[in-house]
C-alpha cells in the first residue's frame, strides 16, 4: 500500500518506503556529489520525440505562449502539452474528455484549490489496479467515476498533507460538482 504525502514530501516518502540498508549510506555514497557535476543525459518518451521531431517552429511558439501563462491559467490541454514535449509523466492523459473539461471550467473560473484537486486526482490515476486505502477498502482509480462522494471518501484518501492542502483541494472539487449537480436539479 502506498499513500502519497504530499507532493512536496515525495522524496520522503520513497526514503521511508526504501529497504532500511539504503537508509543507513551516507549522501556521497549515493553518487550525488558527481552527479551534479556530470552532464545529464535525458531519456525522452516517444510521444516527445514525436512532438520534437514535428513543426519545431510551431511548437516551440506554442510553448512559450503555454509558459507566459500563469499556472493558474493553463488548461487541461496546455498542461497535456507541456507535459508531452518535457518527456514527463502525462497526468492529463489520465482525465477523460469531459474530466477535462471540468479542469478548463475550473481554470476559466479561477478555482485553484479545485484545479490542484483535480490535479491530484490525475496523479492517482498513474498507477495501475487497486489502490488498497488506510481503512482497507479497495478501489481503481482509473475505473472510478469523478462524483463527490468518490473524491470524499476515496481519492482524498490516497493523499495526506500536514498542513492540509490536499484535503482541502479535494473538498473545494467536491463542493464545486455539488453546486453544479444542484443547479442541474434546480
Amino acid at each position: 500500500m502506498m499513500i502519497i504525502h504530499g507532493l512536496r514530501n515525495a522524496a520522503a516518502t520513497y526514503a521511508a518506503s526504501a529497504p532500511a540498508a539504503s537508509k543507513q549510506k551516507p549522501l556521497d555514497s549515493f553518487g550525488l556529489t558527481e552527479a551534479r557535476t556530470a552532464s545529464a543525459q535525458l531519456t525522452l518518451s516517444e510521444q516527445a520525440r514525436s512532438l520534437a521531431a514535428s513543426d519545431s517552429s510551431n511548437s516551440q511558439a506554442r510553448l512559450e505562449a503555454i509558459r507566459a501563462k500563469p499556472e493558474a491559467a493553463r488548461t487541461a490541454d496546455d498542461i497535456d502539452h507541456l507535459q508531452k514535449t518535457g518527456g514527463l509523466v502525462n497526468t492529463m492523459a489520465k482525465l477523460s474528455p469531459s474530466e477535462k473539461k471540468l479542469y478548463d471550467e475550473l481554470v476559466a473560473q479561477g478555482n485553484t484549490e479545485a484545479v490542484r484537486g483535480m490535479n491530484l486526482l490525475a496523479l492517482s490515476r498513474m498507477g495501475s489496479g487497486d489502490v488498497t486505502l488506510p481503512d482497507g477498502r479497495t478501489f481503481d482509480p482509473n475505473k472510478t467515476e469523478v462524483t463527490p462522494q468518490n473524491i470524499r471518501q476515496l481519492f482524498s484518501q490516497m493523499f495526506v498533507s500536514t498542513d492540509g492542502e490536499d484535503a482541502r483541494s479535494f473538498e473545494a472539487l467536491a463542493s464545486y460538482l455539488d453546486s453544479q449537480q444542484s443547479q442541474t436539479v434546480a
